[in-house]
């Protein structure tokens, strides 16, 4: 059945199809893909080499194809490549979110053909082995993709371009100068920031990893698994379709953690803050601040960390004057052991809990200590065995 052409700058038809191989500085071979963009009114059609079908080479090869051409189209005919359409269905395909993103970035409709359908893209599904035969066959390439893709926009200017139709009898690039160029809209002046979607579980640290860096999010979502999208400035997540949280891009390795996130309290202990624990110690007083200021003073604070909790949880159990006086006394003797603090505070209170009612503990005598007599001077014997 034929089709009639839609009217000037409505449509262009897109497909990837393999020209070949080139070869590389080391000598290994490559496999070249073109993606091919054909007006439909005029014929006029614009050639990418590329290595990829990644959504990114798509993205990259029509933003190519706008600047070539002047201008965008309403609306872009193309198969079911996965790097533009993720579930393929006659009534209701399901386009992948980075390119619906591009689309609608760049004012056009995407128009999926059926799966075996071949018809429904006519117009650009015999030119891969068109250019394949004129422009690749017969030439030596090596895998320069600048060159590549300078030669074949001269090719289709000169070449593809400039020859009698075999259909329309006209010559594309002629029709496409007069009576189709001025009806496309204008073509973009910057490149798209492609996004990648993802998924992350959050864990019990409230956070997620993503392209191996941590971001933060709130309490309520530990343990779910978000859709995260990720472009060269920000990381969006999201809980279905509802957005979560918005963070700066970070590199590999970093963090970005919002303190709001955690329970209130929790904040300096999630972050394991040195000087937000110091801080704290000193709210319970001179000696415990000055402890646990000498306890996380060394080049690997984080390897005391648990044992600065310790203290502060001492002082919510024993009392922090108790606390602090004991601080005191364990500094002058240059003793920094949590543990060891805890076993004396907890032998004096189970001393105070077994003495009589009103009654003095004393303190336990020294396991060391010797009778006064001992050091008592011995009277030397008289002169002359007297």
């Amino acid at each position: 059945m034929l089709v009639d052409d839609p009217p000037p700058g409505e449509e262009v038809q897109i497909d990837f199809g393999h020209v070949g191989y080139v070869s590389s500085v080391e000598g290994r071979r490559r496999k070249l893909w073109v993606l091919i963009v054909t007006l439909s009114m005029s014929r006029y059609q614009f050639a990418w080499p590329t290595f990829t079908q990644t959504v990114e080479s798509v993205c990259e090869a029509l933003d190519a194809a706008w600047k070539f051409f002047g201008g965008v189209v309403l609306r872009v005919v193309l198969d079911n490549m996965t790097a533009a359409i993720t579930r393929a269905d006659p009534q209701d395909p399901t386009i992948n979110p980075a390119f619906a993103e591009y689309a609608q970035a760049r004012g056009f409709f995407v128009d999926a053909a059926r799966v075996r359908h071949p018809q429904d893209k006519p117009r650009v599904e015999n030119q891969v082995p068109y250019v394949r035969e004129r422009w690749f066959a017969g030439e030596s390439f090596s895998d320069d993709l600048a060159m590549l893709r300078e030669s074949a926009r001269k090719w289709c200017i000169e070449v593809a371009g400039a020859r009698i139709h075999g259909t329309t009898r006209r010559v594309p690039r002629e029709v496409f100068e007069t009576e189709e160029q001025p009806f496309l809209l204008p073509a973009p002046t910057a490149p798209f920031d492609v996004p990648r979607w993802t998924r992350a579980k959050v864990h019990p640290d409230h956070h997620v990893q993503v392209a191996y860096a941590l971001y933060s999010v709130p309490t309520r979502y530990r343990g779910k698994t978000l859709r995260v999208r990720i472009d060269r400035k920000s990381v969006l997540l999201y809980l279905g379709n509802d957005l979560v949280k918005t963070h700066p891009r970070m590199g590999p390795g970093k963090r970005s953690t919002d303190t709001a996130d955690y329970p209130v309290g929790t904040a300096p202990y999630a972050r394991r803050s040195v000087d937000g624990i110091i801080a704290r110690s000193r709210e319970q007083g001179e000696h415990v601040g000055a402890y646990a200021e000498r306890l996380l003073s060394g080049p690997l604070p984080w390897t005391r960390m648990r044992q600065a909790y310790g203290l502060l949880r001492l002082c919510d159990r024993y009392g922090a004057d108790r606390v602090n006086a004991l601080c005191d006394r364990s500094l002058a003797f240059d003793v920094l052991d949590v543990p060891r603090l805890e076993r004396m505070l907890k032998a004096a209170q189970t001393a105070e809990a077994s003495a009589p009612s009103g009654s003095v503990v004393s303190l336990p005598k020294s396991r060391f200590a010797r009778d006064p007599d001992s050091f008592a001077t011995m009277p030397r014997p008289p002169k002359g065995g007297e």
